[in-house]
């Protein structure tokens, strides 16, 4: 496995990645409904363009499998194709981007317990939560930061 920096997104990357969304959402954001899936992939490109780090994990085959954005410190996205899942790379992905992009903050939705058991595992802790999402939908936020080693 490799992770590496996208430095420039072709409209292949683009697309691969967009797969790895919905494949990996539709596994753990059950809460979605398909037409909900349908209007947020709609803004998928524009966010994987927006994203200041786009952090990329390709196989052996040089096949993206995953991928997460952060912008200042902060986790914005983790995505992970479900036939990669429970396989140690969201936590190599984590820890990547701890150790080269500081990240110390992140958002998850409170109805995915598993990725909160995650981040919680990777030593994150929830400091605030919230009953809608960014986009003012009833999906409650929970807002999780890295906690402090002494």
């Amino acid at each position: 496995m490799k992770i590496l920096e996208a430095k420039q997104l072709t409209s292949l990357l683009i697309e691969q990645l967009i797969c790895i969304w919905e494949k990996s959402v539709k596994t753990t954001h059950l809460f979605l409904s398909e037409d909900e899936v349908k209007t947020i992939k709609k803004y998928i490109p524009q966010a994987l363009n927006d994203i200041a780090h786009l952090i990329i994990a390709e196989n052996t085959d040089k096949i993206p499998v995953a991928f997460m954005g952060i912008e200042t410190q902060k986790l914005e996205m983790l995505f992970i194709t479900p036939e990669e899942q429970g396989n140690g790379l969201g936590k190599k992905l984590i820890q990547y981007g701890i150790k080269n992009y500081s990240i110390n903050e992140l958002t998850v939705n409170e109805q995915n317990p598993l990725a909160k058991g995650f981040y919680e595992y990777m030593g994150f802790h929830v400091y605030k939560r919230t009953d809608y999402d960014e986009q003012g939908n009833a999906y409650p936020l929970l807002y999780m930061k890295l906690e402090e080693v002494d």
